[in-house]
């Protein structure tokens, strides 16, 4: 269009309409019954395609495969962005803002499991941007850091100082929650004063009960969840909203309870 004399902005009003005329026209098809069922057309057109259709072999533009970015940047560190597209790997502004936005993704898809965590994974991702755009950081360094972030959202064990007890997501996002409430709060069992030194004992025992009361298909089930809701409040009978927290944790299904 543009050879033909269109400027862009005539393209994109055109395309815009194009697109508006679409809709309408499936709207009112679908509306009028008038709608055209492909499927018994399917195996005519799939033997038209394997007879008289014929494609060059696919041309592998870029390495992705099944590996998403935060994926590439982590087994592959920087090296691995020179498989982005050219529009954004030439332009460091695009290339750090694709970066960001996936890592945020991440950070937004596992903020359910261990919420604490990626509280601060996000604090973390904030200053890091801020950084650039600020210029405070060299872009070099800023790619190192995005890096090392990166590892650290996908292997939560590289980004907190875990005991080796704590060996799945659900324990470790029970150690994280239990620690900082601990610390400041303190949590009372049979008439002792725990404090955030004790948060790995607490996650313990909090697994060991939820595992010895939930029952089959018991997310969704009042009753079921109230019998694991209950067990966990034996373990922290003193803070309510603790409990409450832990519990959301608890039913979230990637913690695997």
């Amino acid at each position: 269009m543009r050879e033909a004399g269109y400027t862009q902005t005539e393209i994109d009003l055109i395309r815009d309409e194009v697109d508006r005329a679409e809709k309408l026209r499936r709207t009112v098809k679908l509306r009028s019954g008038d709608y055209v069922d492909m499927k018994v057309y399917e195996p005519a057109m799939r033997h038209l395609l394997d007879m008289y259709i014929r494609a060059e072999e696919s041309e592998k533009i870029s390495a992705f495969d099944n590996l998403g970015l935060v994926d590439l940047l982590v087994e592959e560190g920087a090296n691995g962005l020179d498989q982005l597209p050219e529009g954004i790997r030439s332009d460091p502004d695009s290339m750090a803002e694709t970066i960001e936005n996936n890592v945020r993704r991440v950070i937004t898809d596992e903020m359910a499991v261990t919420p604490r965590y990626y509280e601060k994974m996000s604090n973390l991702l904030d200053d890091l941007i801020q950084a650039r755009r600020s210029k405070a950081v060299e872009y070099k360094e800023y790619l190192a850091r995005i890096e090392e972030l990166a590892r650290r959202v996908q292997e939560p064990t590289r980004g907190g100082s875990y005991p080796p007890s704590m060996n799945t997501t659900g324990l470790r996002s029970l150690y994280d929650n239990l620690k900082d409430r601990a610390t400041f709060v303190g949590l009372r069992e049979g008439g002792v004063d725990y404090l955030g030194d004790e948060a790995e004992r607490l996650a313990l025992e909090v697994d060991r009960q939820v595992q010895a009361n939930k029952r089959a298909d018991w997310r969704g089930n009042r009753l079921k969840e109230r019998e694991v809701y209950n067990a966990i409040k034996r373990v922290l009978p003193a803070d309510n909203v603790l409990a409450d927290t832990i519990f959301e944790i608890v039913k979230e299904p990637k913690n695997g309870y």
